[in-house]
């Protein structure tokens, strides 16, 4: 059964850091898609960054030099290491096996506030 919970999300002021984990089971994160998807308040999913099967990153672009996508083949972990937040980044945040689809996972809330 592929299970991924995410982790990581908390309070943080604007221009501060945080660092999502995806911990995934019965499957392997390594050599495939994977994904980080957000959900904003009151809006729809959206699509955040992915990684390629070679380690290839793609961004949103309104993240683009803020986020950095990543994964621990070992740990069976994907990472989201968020630099520089906005209020705009305020959203619940999953992670997804592939590029698309409907994530599985209950979500890591995280709300950039002042």
């Amino acid at each position: 059964e592929v299970q991924l919970l995410e982790s990581g999300g908390t309070l943080v002021q604007p221009g501060g850091s945080l660092r999502l984990s995806c911990a995934a089971s019965g499957f392997s994160v390594s050599d495939i898609f994977m994904s980080w998807v957000r959900r904003p308040p009151g809006k729809r999913l959206e699509w955040v960054a992915a990684i390629s099967p070679l380690d290839n990153p793609a961004y949103k672009d309104s993240v683009k030099g803020r986020f950095t996508i990543s994964r621990d083949n070992t740990e069976n972990t994907l990472y989201l290491q968020m630099d520089g937040l906005k209020t705009e980044d305020t959203a619940m945040y999953y992670c997804l096996k592939g590029i698309s689809g409907d994530p599985p996972g209950q979500g890591t809330q995280v709300t950039v506030s002042s």
